[in-house]
């Protein structure tokens, strides 16, 4: 029996699930580089950009091409390119609408039944700490009521 469709494509995003993966196609999406290229902009030692370049070449994603000492890579499909440009138009638009739901919840403020419920004393946030603690925000810092964040 054959594989489903879904399966692969599972398989296929996996691949693309690692950032460097991702900064090296989006690097041949340019154009064709060198591996030694792909290390100053990757900035990963280059046993690893090798593994990574491994994983994309059998998936099909890549091919290399050998000039001398040096091995050239480049996309394997164009629509590679045209998935990464997709996948950035739709990350801007989460992305924006994000911000914009962030900026409406900045606006509501603290009025009404938009304003947020603080826990009791005695619940401890996802971090452990209890509402009511004295506790400083990552830079060290206190809001005026004394918690951090």
């Amino acid at each position: 029996m054959s594989t489903p469709l879904y399966r692969l494509k599972a398989e296929f995003f996996k691949t693309l699930g690692h950032p460097v993966r991702i900064r090296v196609l989006e690097l041949l999406s340019e154009r064709d580089h060198a591996v030694s290229e792909m290390l100053n902009e990757v900035g990963v030692e280059a046993a690893h950009l090798s593994q990574q370049l491994a994983v994309l070449r059998r998936a099909g994603l890549v091919t290399a091409r050998r000039e001398g000492s040096t091995v050239h890579y480049t996309l394997a499909d164009p629509g590679v390119a045209e998935l990464l440009r997709v996948a950035r138009t739709i990350l801007t638009g989460v992305l924006a609408g994000q911000a914009e739901l962030l900026a409406d919840l900045r606006a509501a403020g603290g009025s009404g039944d938009d304003a947020p419920v603080e826990a009791p004393d005695d619940v401890a946030d996802g971090a452990g700490n209890k509402a009511g603690d004295d506790v400083a925000d990552e830079a060290g810092d206190k809001n005026d009521d004394g918690s951090g964040g």
